[in-house]
């Protein structure tokens, strides 16, 4: 049975982002997967890499030896066949918390060396989900795609095939009365939430799928 490991590293539990990741993790486990679900904020105190070089000595190559709440996580990434990662756009990149696993999943793998460039030799698919409150057709005009593609073309390399979904112009709240966002029209947000949002779940879902069937 394939393991997939599924991580809404979102503060929000049950919004956008999580909810996309679940969708994604319930099409890896329609395929027989065994799903491991994870939300990010939700465990004990974190850090990014904090430059020990554990991982760079003999008895650690590859493997972070920070003892805190992301240890459990990259050792269930490094069990995994499959893994699944979802962030909402903040100030144009991933999540505070998203950017502290990479630099822990990603610095672990890295040789600083010429002939090898990664210690990791197990390739795992990875599908990593976006979601943003702005349009995908201003993603071009502010950079966003550029950011995705360094964060796309990083997980491939160090640790597998990556696909990413957007999902944007997303539903922030469900109450826009209570604030004074003149930028915003809520019928429409809600309107999109209804009908776009539910097709990106869709694909969430199959791509889940495919994750664990291979294709």
């Amino acid at each position: 049975m394939k393991k997939i490991v599924a991580i809404n590293c979102s503060p929000r539990a049950t919004w956008n982002t999580a909810t996309l990741v679940r969708e994604a993790a319930r099409g890896a486990e329609e395929q027989g997967a065994e799903v491991e679900i994870i939300d990010l904020y939700k465990l004990e105190k974190f850090t990014g890499c904090v430059s020990c070089f554990g991982c760079k000595l003999p008895d650690n190559l590859g493997k972070c030896i920070c003892k805190d709440g992301l240890a459990p996580v990259l050792e269930a990434i490094r069990n995994a066949d499959g893994l699944i990662i979802g962030s909402p756009n903040y100030l144009g990149d991933v999540t505070t918390g998203f950017r502290a696993l990479f630099e822990r999943l990603i610095f672990q793998s890295l040789t600083y060396k010429t002939e090898v460039r990664s210690y990791n030799q197990k390739q795992i698919p990875v599908l990593m989900i976006m979601t943003s409150n702005a349009s995908e057709d201003f993603y071009a005009q502010i950079g966003y795609d550029e950011m995705l593609k360094r964060y796309q073309g990083t997980l491939s390399t160090f640790v597998g095939p990556t696909k990413i979904l957007i999902s944007s112009d997303t539903l922030q709240v469900k109450d826009y009365s209570r604030y004074n966002w003149t930028m915003f029209n809520p019928e429409h947000k809600k309107k999109r939430h209804e009908t776009v949002f539910l097709e990106d779940k869709k694909k969430a879902f199959a791509l889940g799928e495919r994750m664990v069937r291979g294709s």
